[in-house]
């Protein structure tokens, strides 16, 4: 049987041996989707998993007869997808603990204890995490818990489509300007269901690249696992797998099986077939900025603090003056020229004209009279620049106007300096580029805007045949299988570290974001008028 996938031309030959390494999504089936049930109106269309935007779940309800059944169809696994929650209509009595109905249960790994295979699950009460195990054979009804976060189709198919269901979305952000060539309708914002096209993963005996077999390829197949020796196949590993080793199998040899797609750079040189040494892993801090311009789509981009380029200020936007408090510091007073009119209804508090100047001093509480009568409320002290004086004002923190900084400030900074001295966001320009990079993307960005520090895990490597440098790449945000090899390392410390900007997508930039964002309290939120 000879078939062509993907340009490669395959030979599935009588008496072949294949190890199946996998099953993976290859493209879905989408259909409008109208009271859970496939709209009798809607076509059904193909999405390849780049298609873009952002999409929420919505909980299948259909529930889970068992544990072993949830194992057996949800995705569960070591990284932030892999944590599923599930609840009980019924209360769940353990040997020392009670879940009760309703209460969210996450289930974050699968594991062999005392010869039974059991899930790890975790639940919250009162901000407090309880702990404990369920074993596989645990009967009941689970269902599926409501999930307010947001993905890409990629993340969805790899890791929140159960096997032998389908999943209704609902979109979220489309990010990308509707064109003709977009198979849904224009302006679509409801949900759809998607019923998933896999494909086998496997290995052969003396192929080092991963074949893709569609799974509706017509061959007969035997099953030989318990009569083959299974090690003689190679072992291909995710970026992910890699990561999850210990710190003491580093460094290591491995071959690439198959390398990112399209041409990324600066990861273009991550081909298959090529050797790489695998130093270490570590978590890495990387400045999250985004190009400052008015229309869209911005570009996005995390760099590291090894940047060696210099930084100038810019001035920032406030749309409020609740945005005023929170940009100021102890550091340096905050000079700024209004630039839209605010017209107060309490003679306490000052009416704002555009192209007045302040110089912000701090919050604080004031009385003001409403309807009669006396009220406290947040307010935001500063002076106003006349020409020849200075006047105190109150700004109320509810006020929403329009106020853009006046930068007096000249001096060239490297990223470390920022990071250190002042608060993001902040804005910034590319004074010196950084000369040790090729091309430095950056240096023709007019305007940039740093909006948090993130940290996030990477790899360290180089190439195995000329290490004259290292590079760091991200574990989540490539895609790269490799397998080792039982070489060792000629030179085991790493070379000097290449220097790399990397710039990231729109539905990666908010990835970034959203998850950086989940260990942070947001910010409270701008106080409201008087009522």
């Amino acid at each position: 049987s000879i078939y062509e996938m993907f340009g490669n031309e395959c030979c599935l030959s009588t008496g072949e041996v294949i190890k199946v390494i996998g099953f993976k999504i290859n493209k879905l089936i989408a259909s409008i989707c109208e009271n859970n049930e496939v709209s009798q109106f809607s076509a059904k269309v193909e999405l390849p998993l780049n298609f873009p935007g952002l999409y929420k779940i919505v909980a299948d309800k259909t529930p889970y007869v068992s544990i072993e059944e949830i194992t057996r169809k949800v995705s569960i696994g070591p990284t932030r997808f892999g944590h599923p929650c599930f609840y009980s209509p019924e209360d769940i009595k353990l040997e020392n603990f009670t879940i009760k109905h309703g209460e969210q249960i996450s289930f974050n790994s699968v594991e062999e204890i005392n010869g039974r295979m059991a899930v790890n699950c975790v639940v919250v009460r009162n901000n407090q995490s309880y702990s404990f195990t369920l074993p596989v054979s645990q009967e009941g009804k689970f269902y599926e818990c409501e999930d307010d976060q947001i993905y890409t189709l990629k993340e969805i198919a790899e890791w929140k489509i159960p096997r032998c269901r389908n999943r209704i979305v609902k979109l979220s952000n489309t990010l990308h300007m509707w064109d003709s060539s977009n198979p849904l309708p224009e302006n679509f914002d409801g949900c759809l269901i998607l019923m998933p096209v896999y494909e086998v993963q496997a290995v052969m005996k003396f192929r080092k690249d991963i074949v893709h077999i569609l799974s509706d390829l017509d061959v007969e197949v035997k099953d030989i696992t318990d009569c083959y020796d299974i090690s003689s196949f190679l072992q291909p590993l995710s970026l992910e797998d890699v990561f999850e080793r210990t710190s003491m199998e580093f460094p290591m040899v491995a071959e690439i099986m198959e390398g990112p797609s399209g041409s990324q750079k600066p990861f273009n040189f991550l081909s298959p077939g090529k050797e790489i040494v695998i130093y270490k892993k570590y978590q890495a801090a990387r400045v999250l900025a985004s190009e400052i311009r008015s229309d869209s789509p911005k570009r996005h981009f995390l760099i590291p603090m090894s940047y060696k380029g210099k930084f100038k200020r810019r001035p920032r936007e406030f749309p409020t003056a609740y945005d005023l408090e929170i940009a100021r510091s102890e550091k340096e007073e905050l000079h700024v020229v209004a630039t839209k009119a605010f017209a107060s209804t309490h003679k306490e508090l000052f009416s704002v004209s555009v192209g007045d100047q302040f110089l912000v001093q701090q919050c604080q509480i004031s009385e003001i009279l409403y309807e009669g009568r006396k009220k406290l409320v947040d307010v935001l002290a500063c002076e106003q620049i006349l020409s020849d004086a200075y006047k105190k004002v109150l700004l109320p923190m509810y006020m929403e106007g329009g106020f853009v900084e006046v930068v007096y400030d000249k001096k060239q900074y490297h990223l470390s300096e920022i990071c250190k001295e002042f608060r993001m966001p902040f804005n910034v320009k590319v004074s010196v580029r950084d000369l040790s990079i090729e091309e430095d993307v950056l240096a023709a960005v007019p305007g940039l805007q740093f909006e948090e520090e993130i940290t996030d895990s990477y790899l360290l490597i180089s190439s195995s045949s000329s290490p004259v440098e290292s590079w760091e790449i991200p574990v989540y945000r490539l895609n790269m299988l490799v397998h080792l090899l039982s070489k060792d390392v000629q030179i085991v410390v790493p070379p000097v570290i290449k220097t790399t900007v990397e710039e990231i997508s729109e539905e990666q930039y908010y990835m970034v974001r959203r998850y950086e964002n989940q260990t942070l309290h947001p910010p409270p939120r701008p106080p409201k008028k008087p009522t």
